[in-house]
């Protein structure tokens, strides 16, 4: 196995050596010879079934293109990559690292001008034939010209593509490129040339797709359900990375029209395991016969990423939320202990950073040197409790008209130009009401409109709350057709070029962008720019709990909740290791208890 990767300071372009991996920031934590994942038990029982289920429909199998809806479970963070493979994979236990898969090294220097990947000779596809360079080629090259949004970005990036001898391929990049981009490269899917028709691999359909991963399709009703079976001559399953995973004989993924029909389906042991997201359910809905005998289980899996920001973004774009301080006002009426004892059961937590609960945050760290020295040339960016790391969201009495801030928030609503009249909060210039309407797209997100909508109706401010369709909910966002929509930004330890994405001046008037708060702020662009050049882990953490004091001091979203772990119901029949990831619970490396017997 080849030596740890190598990134000396100021090296050359030219300067690298082959590694059994590659971070982001520094050195893999894992050495060269590690004998499995840390969260993998490498003894765990083969055979049985898992099942898992989704609300909704599929009508391609290929999740990689534009067009059609694939099923989860072929190429997917939770569920596995079980179909395709990338040349490099992810420790979950590292906020992002890359082991070798059907790559067996990686190369590139310190300024990641390139990067070049050596395939394990003995990498196959499940038809038994080998994985090659112009295999790995072909992909990358079908995905740069059909391929997903993200796929043909980074490729925009590759300057160069060569061959090098037998089992190498080296990518150059262009000048400027972010530091990120080996390591996406790493994560491409590869498709067998002899296998994949380019004329066709743009439209949605049910062709049985060849790969390289642990298992293959063997049944599809579209639609409805996919099951996956596993792969006996499966090539890597001794290989580090795949060592106490993909435990299951057969996985079949299940999908079901609505809610109720799903959690229904569950009760009733259709499937074996749900990941919940609704505290109201996970507080009453499972107090059903399996439950109560212990046949099905409650767990709940501490992380160690940051905690999703859901909040109320306000569109900046337009009036009344190009004013800051009538966004800031706003964050004074939300009652969240009021909210979350009434609708949620009290078991959510109240967030306030967009990188919550982790290293990342800016919540109670004053800012360093480095930090204030990104900032320097922003004086008027970032609020001084926020630098200082005094701020937190407002906590209210829980009566749901919390004086203190209620008043705390008129008087900043004074400062804005505005008055009442007649009972309604007026701008006194104009006369024009303060109005805005909340875009929903659930009964769920209407639920917490109105309680939002009650609040602010005690101080004469009129939001109107308005339920779309589907189609019609996402075509409004594209075009950024809205006043105020609740979005869920993911967030992971290593932040990338997903934040330009979601907070640049670029992206503000890109239709389709998730800049949806429309943020044009110098301070923000050059935060992440420092993000993505960083090279320490020190420089990056920098970067990042500076960028998150800019968003706070902008009052571009207002902060929801989260909640306290991830909350997993499973059948005991299947069964997970002692100990999940860093991210959570990974039921690649969970097994059936029949096969344990």
């Amino acid at each position: 196995m080849a030596a740890a990767l190598l990134l000396l300071a100021g090296s050359g372009g030219g300067q690298a050596e082959p590694a059994h991996g590659i971070a982001m920031h520094g050195e893999p934590a894992l050495p060269p010879d590690f004998p499995h994942l840390p969260y993998a038990d490498p003894d765990a029982p083969k055979g049985g079934r898992l099942g898992f289920a989704n609300v909704g429909t599929f009508d391609s199998l290929n999740p990689f293109i534009v067009r059609g809806t694939a099923p989860r479970g072929l190429w997917d963070v939770t569920w596995g990559n079980n179909v395709w493979e990338s040349l490099l994979t992810r420790n979950k236990d590292e906020a992002f690292s890359l082991y070798g898969l059907l790559a067996e090294t990686v190369e590139s220097p310190a300024d990641r001008s390139w990067v070049e990947f050596r395939l394990n000779p003995e990498a196959r596809f499940s038809d038994g034939a080998p994985v090659t360079v112009e295999d790995v080629r072909f992909s990358f090259e079908l995905l740069a010209k059909k391929g997903r949004p993200n796929f043909r970005s980074w490729a925009d990036a590759v300057t160069k593509i060569e061959s090098v001898g037998e089992h190498g391929i080296r990518f150059t990049l262009a000048e400027g490129s972010s530091r990120e981009l080996p390591l996406l490269l790493g994560m491409f899917p590869i498709f067998p040339k002899h296998a994949t028709d380019p004329d066709t691999f743009d439209r949605s359909g049910f062709t049985i797709p060849v790969g390289s991963g642990p298992y293959m399709i063997a049944e599809v009703n579209p639609g409805t359900r996919v099951t996956l079976r596993r792969n006996p001559d499966y090539w890597g399953k001794d290989l580090p990375v795949k060592r106490g995973t993909d435990n299951f004989d057969e996985i079949r993924v299940e999908y079901f029209r609505d809610s109720n029909s799903y959690f229904e389906a569950f009760k009733k042991g259709l499937f074996d395991m749900v990941v919940e997201s609704d505290p109201n359910r996970w507080a009453i809905g499972y107090d059903f016969p399996a439950a109560r005998d212990g046949r099905v289980k409650l767990d709940e899996f501490e992380t160690g990423v940051p905690k999703a920001m859901i909040g109320f973004v306000f569109n900046t774009r337009r009036p009344p939320f190009d004013a800051p301080k009538v966004r800031e006002a706003l964050t004074y009426f939300l009652d969240f202990e009021w909210i979350n004892r009434n609708l949620y059961h009290d078991l959510y937590q109240r967030t306030g950073s967009f990188f919550q609960g982790s290293e990342l945050s800016a919540l109670g760290q004053p800012a360093d040197a480095r930090e204030r020295a990104l900032l320097a040339a922003f004086p008027d960016a970032v609020r001084p409790e926020v630098m200082e790391g005094r701020y937190a969201p407002p906590v209210s009495d829980g009566t749901g008209r919390d004086r203190a801030n209620l008043k705390r928030g008129m008087n900043l609503l004074t400062e804005a130009g505005y008055g009442i009249r007649g009972g309604k909060l007026v701008e006194e210039k104009t006369g024009q009401p303060l109005r805005f309407e909340m875009l929903v797209l659930s009964r769920d997100q209407e639920r917490l409109a109105l309680a939002f909508q009650r609040t602010l109706g005690l101080i004469g401010i009129e939001l109107g709350v308005r339920q779309v369709d589907a189609a019609q909910y996402w075509e409004r966002l594209k075009s950024f057709d809205f006043d105020m929509i609740q979005w869920t930004y993911a967030a992971s330890l290593s932040p990338g070029n997903e934040q330009r994405f979601r907070w640049s001046s670029q992206s503000a008037d890109s239709d389709g962008s998730f800049n949806f708060a429309g943020v044009r702020n110098p301070a923000v662009d050059a935060t992440i720019d420092a993000l993505l050049a960083a090279v320490t882990r020190e420089e990056f953490l920098a970067a990042a709990r500076a960028l998150d004091r800019v968003l706070i001091s902008g009052f571009y979203v207002l902060p929801l909740f989260h909640p306290p772990g991830d909350w997993v119901a499973r059948w005991t029949r299947v069964v997970p290791p002692e100990r999940g990831s860093l991210y959570g619970p990974e039921p690649t490396t969970w097994w059936s208890a029949e096969a344990a017997r």
